[in-house]
């Protein structure tokens, strides 16, 4: 696959060696792992990204402790039995970034997440199983039955928690639209399945994870050289 082999090449050449780059590549978590994630990790992390989304990500990291006490660590069980009134007065709360729509969507996905529950046992199996030649499926999931986890925030979750997954960032935008992969909206269905696509050929023919085609493709272009 030439297209790959000029992105590898490249990618190695900005980093000073195959090596250098190999060693720069982060791996997805097996399945066997992310079956042992409870589901209220999962709400955390989507609650965390949410919350980085527009504004400084190390404010939200320094809060996070605050918010663990406000909204009893994300359990799940305990946060389904809160009123739409006691959010609104947590929405308040010092210890957190008060945002009052934010805090809403620890209802909203919370509800998300328990609605999966009943269908598939646990959110975590329902992430764990979802095939990867089609994760744009889970990002569009995510966007329409949970709340705000559109455009990039529900992708970064699922890689911080590791689903393998590739991530439409800034660069690789770039090598999408320079390779003319995309050429209309970055999240338009067209977009993510042409992105799609390309990576499902790439994996195939590498043999490598998303995760690690979406840190090669990204480290083809941009300022990350070295």
């Amino acid at each position: 696959m030439k297209v790959f082999e000029k992105i590898y090449h490249r990618a190695a050449e900005r980093k000073g060696s195959e090596a250098a780059l190999k060693a720069k590549l982060s791996q997805p978590l097996s399945t066997e792992s992310l079956l042992a994630l409870s589901d209220d990790q999962w709400l955390e992390e989507f609650t965390r990204k949410i919350f980085q989304s527009g504004f400084y990500w190390a404010v939200v990291d320094n809060k996070w402790d605050g918010f663990r006490e406000v909204f009893w660590q994300f359990s799940i069980e305990k946060l389904l039995m809160m009123s739409p009134e006691m959010y609104e007065q947590r929405s308040q709360d010092e210890r957190i970034i008060r945002n009052a729509k934010k805090v809403k969507s620890i209802a909203d996905n919370c509800h998300m997440i328990f609605e999966v529950q009943q269908q598939h046992g646990r959110f975590s199996e329902f992430v764990a199983n979802w095939p990867e030649d089609n994760i744009v499926g889970l990002w569009l999931y995510l966007k329409k039955h949970g709340s705000r986890l559109g455009g990039n925030t529900g992708p970064y979750a699922l890689r911080v928690l590791g689903k393998d997954t590739f991530l439409l960032s800034k660069d690789v935008e770039t090598v999408l639209r320079a390779e003319e992969i995309i050429d209309g909206g970055l999240q338009s269905q067209k977009s993510l399945q042409a992105a799609q696509q390309f990576f499902n050929e790439m994996r195939q023919y590498s043999g490598l994870s998303l995760q690690e085609l979406s840190q090669i493709v990204s480290m083809s272009v941009g300022d990350n050289i070295r």
